[in-house]
């Protein structure tokens, strides 16, 4: 799950806007792709679709741009630093995976906020740290509401919806939103997505798809 409250029509209102027709058809989208991906087939990841250009601000407060991850395929999730869900979880669950992954490799990990105004770069830095995020490999971003619900929604296909007051269990319990890593080549395109959480996943299965999907993105040319 992860927060939001963007409207990516006009940056205002809940991050990661709800489903509607839309997100109803991304989340087809997303079904097939976990089905797809669970087969374990030997044939090429399927495209399914182009990430948008965007400008963003990295935990360091540098300028991150798609520009900057061409050239790398990478593992992104969706998480606030308040969450009192599986945040935690699948923070952990990353950083496995940049354990398992090559010191030496190219595929960069990417955990965007859906809590920008709380979740400043200064923030997410103690939080990277916490976790021993390598910040070479490893980028956690934030920015404008616009500008995340553009990446998140509208090209990775994640989601979060704001909890109303009576929903929350707690004061941090304030969005439902996706619990998946998506993977882009090197291309900057959308190539697979998988499931953290859930009953019958295993971890170490998912980190295994993954790391084999990093693998056989990275052999394309």
């Amino acid at each position: 799950m992860s927060d939001g409250d963007v409207n990516p029509r006009n940056g205002t209102g809940p991050v990661l806007v709800g489903l509607g027709m839309v997100g109803l058809i991304a989340l087809g989208l997303l079904l097939f792709a976990i089905v797809e991906l669970r087969r374990g087939a030997a044939q090429p990841l399927p495209v399914y679709g182009q990430v948008g250009e965007f400008t963003l601000t990295s935990q360091d407060g540098h300028t991150v741009s798609l520009a900057d991850l061409r050239g790398h395929v990478w593992v992104a999730d969706l998480i606030f630093t308040r969450c009192a869900g599986p945040c935690l979880k699948m923070t952990r669950q990353m950083k496995e995976l940049q354990e398992a992954l090559p010191a030496n490799g190219q595929a960069r990990l990417v955990t965007l906020t859906t809590d920008p105004d709380y979740d400043t770069p200064a923030v997410l830095k103690a939080y990277a740290q916490r976790f021993g995020a390598d910040p070479a490999r490893w980028t956690f971003l934030t920015g404008s509401k616009a500008a995340i619900a553009k990446l998140a929604v509208d090209s990775l296909k994640l989601t979060a919806l704001p909890k109303s007051p009576e929903e929350r269990q707690s004061p941090e319990d304030l969005f439902v939103h996706s619990t998946i890593f998506v993977i882009v080549d090197q291309q900057g395109r959308l190539r697979g997505v998988f499931e953290t959480t859930g009953d019958g996943i295993e971890p170490a299965q998912v980190r295994s798809q993954i790391l084999a999907a990093v693998r056989s993105l990275e052999r394309e040319s």
